[in-house]
């Protein structure tokens, strides 16, 4: 058993922030990142994938984001490298490939159970995040659907799917990139379902006013006012340059959701039929905490309340990084500096 102050599960972006946080509150601390290497879900993603913001405003606390040579928004392979050299930059002490399993309380202290042994903490700070566990509806007939069924997660490049006939569920912006992104592919006949028609953002819109967005509703909650609504009032899809590339040239035509899956592709309600070879289901996460349930804090809707990142039932337990519940913005990169500060101030406090 090693003991320290504080445990932070996760060393993606949320995970790091924490940490730059920790150690100018001089706590002793430690990361424990279930990847192999630095760079958190920003190493798993598709391809195409662009930042909804400039490099200048997609930034942890402490160091600017680079710009990238030629590109206004920065792709994830040079999100990975931001990350791995900020956590190289700060000295944060992350120990890789270590899974945490399980949380429990032990006495005053919360031991946490990890690949890389047993630990002892004062305080825990859980940033897991949610690409580890996607989320797929339940449509009928897929048990019996031959061909190709992955999430988002699994999605790289048109390439892959060159001749073939693809469904793509979701009117999120994972859906609608990977829907331009195979669209723009001559060898991929796409069909796009959504649950709604499309909500596109102004193209003016990035990730800049979204963070504004987020952090007002937060502010008009915390001070009992009207809710503005946050990012969700403004639509749905940001026009990032290849989405907004593919809707303007008519490439990006929706369907209504399916009714269910045959044995070679989907079906609606009124009995008409497309073929498909695969279904790629950009059709969101949901938050990893598993590691917690031996704490029992999780609620009905899967979260655990919180008050600010702490968790109500659990003092010693701050969670970052899950969506605006654990902060306004937390779950983007610009946005998970300031609960990360104040996690850290919170548990210098508790910790006297």
């Amino acid at each position: 058993m090693t003991a320290t102050d504080v445990v932070v599960i996760g060393g993606g972006q949320a995970g790091l922030a924490v940490g730059y946080h920790l150690r100018r509150q001089n706590l002793d601390f430690v990361i424990l990142d279930a990847q192999s290497a630095g760079g958190g879900a920003w190493q798993h993603t598709w391809d195409s994938l662009r930042l909804f913001s400039p490099a200048g405003f997609s930034s942890l606390p402490g160091r600017l984001m680079p710009v990238q040579p030629g590109q206004e928004y920065p792709d994830a392979e040079h999100v990975v490298d931001y990350l791995r050299d900020y956590e190289q930059r700060y000295s944060l002490p992350v120990h890789r490939p270590a899974e945490v399993r399980a949380v429990r309380r032990d006495g005053t202290r919360l031991r946490v159970e990890s690949d890389a042994g047993p630990w002892s903490a004062r305080a825990v700070v859980s940033t897991t995040g949610t690409w580890g566990r996607p989320f797929l509806p339940a449509v009928p007939g897929r048990e019996r659907f031959t061909g190709r069924g992955l999430h988002t997660t699994g999605y790289r490049r048109p390439s892959d799917f060159a001749g073939q006939r693809v469904v793509v569920v979701g009117g999120g912006n994972s859906g609608a990139q990977i829907a331009a992104d195979l669209a723009a592919h001559d060898e991929v006949d796409l069909t796009w379902v959504t649950r709604r028609p499309p909500r596109f953002l102004a193209d003016a819109v990035d990730g800049r006013a979204l963070f504004d967005a987020a952090t007002a509703r937060r502010r008009a909650l915390d001070e009992g006012r009207t809710d503005t609504g946050g990012v969700a009032s403004l639509g749905d899809i940001v026009a990032v340059p290849p989405v907004r590339a593919a809707r303007d040239a008519g490439l990006l035509r929706v369907r209504p959701m399916f009714a269910s899956l045959t044995e070679d592709g989907v079906e609606w309600a009124d009995g008409t039929r497309a073929p498909a070879s695969a279904v790629i289901w950009c059709t969101g996460f949901r938050p990893a905490l598993s590691h917690l349930a031996p704490l029992g804090l999780r609620g009905r809707s899967g979260h655990v309340a919180t008050r600010g990142t702490r968790a109500v039932d659990e003092p010693r337990l701050h969670l970052l990084g899950y969506g605006d519940w654990t902060g306004p913005a937390s779950a983007t990169l610009i946005g998970v500096g300031r609960p990360a500060r104040d996690a850290a101030r919170e548990i210098a406090a508790l910790l006297g």
